[in-house]
């Protein structure tokens, strides 16, 4: 065992699976076709297949997944969309980019998932799209969201970027909006050696759209119906990723236990709140987050406390998001204030993420608990 335990060991996944990864990656190689082709296309059909939907499109990064989807539904200027004040920054940065405006709704403490109940206060004549994000792999309550969604007549565009292979009463997240966003970032449950995105969909005329905007909004060579961007996803990528999508389950099962273990490991310890499942959800457990108690007053928190000790023992851990989105410099124009959204901000100082990946080993965990608890004491 590794003095140091890091939150991610992506070189030990991959020594499980090198030989099937080493053959598919020279497969491509070998054959001379880098950009497209049938690999991306198998690619796409299986992962279309996975997640219950009759389209996959594949796309540079999840970023450019949720910036296609916008503008595949003609959402911009003048537009409102509503998405979490607690996730990655660039949730809510797609939505500037296509010139409409963020805006934000708190989260329920114990899921971390935008609090569905807060929504209809936050719809206005302006609002197009809700954005919900599965964070951290749990995923929100889409039937109530969706019902709410039918009702004000508005697109759901789910962030499924660390959620991959999760559920919501039997669904794949991805399947129960209009569009459904991933990411394949490395660190994430279907990671690929680089950046990769996918978007799902049961609409054909949204798909379509998206493959014209993914190659410069044009259908036929030099002939540009749109102006879109240059987003494929490589032919190396997308043969990592066929393979990775058949221990995907497995992986995420894996993820399961190692959490399972969390909890039991962790239960009762002082200062401490672990994260949450929910009935009806299958997690994926991308992170494992839990809540460290506010002891000390102004920016110092004794969560980065608690993260310093951590490190100096060889354990390192994570913070996922110490900023609110609400409370990012660029956007300040939005008039929002400190105190406007009490539980992400409570959240964003207390939160902690330990290490967590399939393959984290029992006696790996359990140096990472009595760490933990000798910090703590």
């Amino acid at each position: 065992m590794s003095k140091t335990i890091p939150p991610v060991n992506l070189k030990r996944q991959y020594e499980t699976i090198a030989q099937e990864l080493d053959t598919a990656v020279l497969e491509v190689l070998r054959s001379g076709h880098y950009i497209g082709g049938e690999v991306v296309t198998k690619f796409e059909q299986q992962f279309a297949d996975y997640t219950g939907v009759s389209y996959s499109v594949s796309c540079n990064s999840g970023t450019d997944a949720l910036y296609l989807a916008l503008r595949a539904l003609n959402i911009g200027e003048g537009d409102e969309v509503i998405t979490s004040a607690f996730t990655f920054f660039a949730t809510a940065e797609v939505i500037s980019r296509v010139g409409a405006k963020p805006v934000f709704v708190d989260i329920n403490s114990e899921t971390f998932n935008l609090d569905v109940s807060q929504i209809s206060a936050k719809i206005t004549a302006k609002t197009k799209a809700i954005i919900p994000v599965h964070l951290f792999g749990l995923a929100v309550k889409m039937d109530s969201l969706m019902e709410l969604a039918q009702k004000h007549n508005l697109f759901v565009i789910e962030d499924c970027a660390q959620a991959t292979g999760g559920e919501w009463q039997g669904k794949k997240v991805g399947s129960m909006g209009d569009i459904g966003c991933f990411s394949f970032f490395p660190t994430k449950n279907l990671g690929t050696c680089g950046d990769g995105g996918a978007i799902t969909t049961k609409d054909h005329e949204i798909a379509a759209k998206i493959r014209i905007l993914k190659e410069h909004g044009s259908k036929q060579r030099y002939h540009h119906e749109y102006i879109g961007i240059n987003s494929r996803l490589d032919t190396i990528q997308a043969a990592i990723l066929q393979v990775k999508l058949r221990y995907l389950d497995q992986w995420n099962n894996q993820r399961r236990e190692v959490a399972t273990r969390y909890h039991q490991l962790l239960n009762n310890l002082s200062y401490l709140t672990l994260p949450q499942g929910l009935k009806g959800a299958k997690h994926t457990w991308n992170q494992y987050s839990i809540l460290v108690e506010d002891l000390k007053s102004g920016d110092y928190t004794f969560r980065d406390e608690i993260r310093t000790k951590l490190l100096e023992k060889g354990v390192i851990s994570m913070i996922y998001y110490p900023i609110p989105l609400h409370l990012q410099e660029v956007y300040q124009n939005l008039g929002y204030h400190l105190g406007d959204f009490p539980v992400t901000e409570k959240v964003a100082r207390q939160v902690l993420s330990l290490p967590m990946f399939p393959d984290l080993t029992l006696e790996e965990q359990e140096k990472v608990v009595y760490t933990l608890k000798d910090c703590l004491s």
